[in-house]
């Protein structure tokens, strides 16, 4: 069983460094970045997505469902941790680090709810690839790759090492081999883009 980790293309909020607002699309730049993920990955075996319903998640997988011609299922588990009020401000703006320990957004998700949450969305996507008959892709944010990364797999001896803050480029992905239990045999990939200098925040 393999599972491609795949974090959605980039967006202009992306770029300006700027919590993102639910429906923020793919910016130019986004849309070329999925295209050459799509290209990449075509012949790998995928054989179902998986993806976040976000719009910036949906505009990442519809390329790869596309050269694929994987069978693509929208899952809101999948998206992007809720920072509730503090979605569209700058990070430069922002009187509190939204990512520290223990830290609960003003009308958002607690980091102990988003957890919960993930650890849901892991389950859906395990309980997917096992009926898969292939390759599963799923297409999510940077917090969901950095929890499903730390908590969810063990890492094999030779994949790249997890530092910390664990930060994930736009449309990078990472391999998880099963079954149980899961091993990361591949961390953070992007050698499908021409530039490697494009890690624009977690969301």
């Amino acid at each position: 069983m393999r599972i491609y980790l795949i974090r959605h293309g980039e967006t202009r909020l992306n770029a300006e460094r700027i919590l993102q607002t639910p429906e923020t699309p793919l910016s130019d730049r986004g849309r070329d970045q999925a295209a050459r993920l799509a290209r990449h990955l075509e012949g790998h075996g995928i054989v179902r997505i998986l993806s976040s319903d976000l719009a910036r998640a949906v505009e990442t997988a519809r390329p790869l469902e596309a050269t694929t011609g994987a069978a693509c299922e929208f899952e809101p588990l999948l998206q992007e941790r809720n920072f509730g009020d503090l979605r569209g401000v700058a990070y430069d703006d922002l009187e509190t680090d939204p990512f520290a320990p223990g830290y609960e957004p003003p009308g958002g998700e607690s980091e102990a709810a988003f957890h919960e949450r993930v650890t849901k969305a892991w389950a859906r996507c395990i309980e997917v690839a096992h009926g898969a008959g292939g390759a599963l892709a799923v297409v999510t944010h940077g917090l969901v790759c950095r929890a499903v990364v730390s908590h969810h797999v063990k890492r094999e001896p030779g994949a790249e090492a997890i530092d910390s803050p664990l930060r994930f480029r736009n449309t990078s992905f990472s391999v998880i081999e099963g079954p149980a239990p899961f091993r990361l045999t591949l961390l953070g990939c992007d050698d499908h883009l021409e530039t490697s200098d494009n890690a624009r925040g977690p969301a």
